[in-house]
């Protein structure tokens, strides 16, 4: 049943996707970050997202709306993201084992080059909040599903993702919902009806339980970093940190023994064998990278590189860490670029924030730069401790910031016509 449901949605907006190659965008974002075909049965193994890639291709060859002249917005993210892709490209050709890092880096490319389409169609306000629609609907589903189990089962059971994804692990899918939590906010600060007001504010209070429920450190130093942000530039200090520690302290207090027990392991990491593991490993791409200046590429962490570069051979895991993942793969090179980019991303939101309050027409760009900022907040924090340095959802808060400038430079509001929902329009139904 959910096989069939899955195809016959797909196959309506996959119609109006080569009229419209905006809503092909947002159908392989979809596909992409949430993964729906995971949960069906026959459909994992159709080729879903290259179709969605391929509709939207013809479109912009063929249709009317693919026609328009519009220009790739160039911009300090956009150039250094740019030079991310291509130094990747290198690296992978001077990796220690080319043949083996070369899925990773079609996986990835594959990921990029619709980041770079996305940034070429999509231009208007309701372009960019039907991204975030996707994006929170795409990791509010599992926040959801997920915050209910924790609930149902008194946190005794860890809360995974969709299989053979980014997200599969309880730390990814955590990283992911936390990440996510401030973009609900946005969209709840930008609607109007009370019913969905609420049922946003349900949504984020179950994507915060699930991401406590999946006894993730990282994410729990996320959330941490977040609130301390959201506080700091709260106008009103005393009540909202009550109202904050009054639900930490009922959360925390639901919670099982074996949470406490894995939350206490982040004082004493020297007795965690994970967390030891992870350490051995930062040390081994910190060696890599000062005698390699192209990194490692995609598939270093193997005996032999261990052997050379780890100060315990022995000892292998992952770097399960953003940067450490990167200056690995990539070297200080890799890595300079990659840090640059979010701190731009960072800065533009930054600009949105401010900007954005100077008048009505332009207040949920405020809206999107304060809280894309608290987002990247949550992905700095905990994706010190996990390996998601090229999944999806923070290259599409990228997106989100930088067609908001665009989207404030030009003045758009001036001649942009209002469509008071953007779903009613990839519908076909009149806005």
């Amino acid at each position: 049943m959910r096989d069939t449901l899955l195809i016959a949605v797909l196959a309506y907006f996959l119609a109006r996707s080569f009229s419209r190659p905006w809503i092909g965008v947002l159908v392989w974002t979809w596909l992409s970050i949430m993964n729906p075909h995971q949960l069906g049965y026959f459909v994992r193994t159709l080729p879903l997202a290259a179709t969605a890639v391929a509709v939207v291709l013809a479109g912009l060859l063929f249709s009317r709306e693919g026609r328009e002249r519009r220009s790739f917005p160039v911009t300090p993210e956009t150039v250094v993201l740019i030079l991310f892709v291509g130094w990747m490209c290198i690296t992978t050709l001077f990796a220690f084992d080319p043949a083996d890092s070369y899925p990773q880096w079609k996986k990835i490319m594959k990921i990029d080059f619709m980041i770079v389409v996305a940034l070429l169609i999509l231009h208007t306000r309701h372009h960019i909040m039907a991204l975030a629609w996707v994006v929170v609907g795409s990791i509010g589903f599992y926040g959801f599903k997920g915050g209910l189990f924790t609930l149902a089962t008194g946190g005794n059971y860890i809360v995974w993702g969709p299989p053979t994804t980014y997200i599969e692990g309880n730390n990814e899918l955590a990283l992911a919902l936390v990440v996510t939590i401030p973009l609900i906010r946005f969209l709840q600060l930008n609607v109007s009806a009370v019913w969905l007001k609420h049922s946003l504010t349900l949504v984020m209070v179950l994507c915060a339980v699930a991401a406590i429920g999946s006894q993730s450190r990282g994410a729990f130093l996320a959330i941490s970093g977040m609130g301390l942000l959201l506080w700091w530039r709260g106008k009103a200090k005393l009540v909202p940190a009550v109202v904050f520690v009054s639900f930490a302290m009922a959360l925390l207090a639901f919670m099982p023994e074996t949470w406490h027990d894995r939350m206490a392991t982040i004082q004493n990491y020297e007795q965690d064998g994970s967390a030891m593991g992870r350490i051995n490993a930062w040390h081994m791409t910190w060696n890599l990278a000062g005698s390699n200046f192209f990194g490692g590429g995609f598939s270093i962490y193997t005996p032999e590189v261990f052997a050379r570069y780890a100060p315990n051979p022995n000892h292998f895991a992952v770097a399960h860490s953003i940067y450490f993942s990167v200056l690995g793969e990539h070297g200080f090179v890799g890595l300079f670029l990659y840090l640059l980019l979010w701190i731009l991303v960072w800065r533009s939101a930054g600009r949105l924030r401010v900007q954005g309050r100077q008048q009505p027409q332009t207040q949920w760009l405020s809206d999107l730069g304060a809280m894309c900022q608290v987002s990247l907040v949550g992905y700095a924090v905990g994706g010190a401790f996990l390996s998601l340095a090229y999944f999806d959802l923070p290259y599409n808060i990228l997106i989100l910031v930088v067609l908001g400038c665009r989207w404030l430079d030009s003045k758009a509001w001036l001649t942009e016509p209002v469509v008071a929902s953007p779903w009613r329009s990839a519908l076909g139904l009149r806005t």
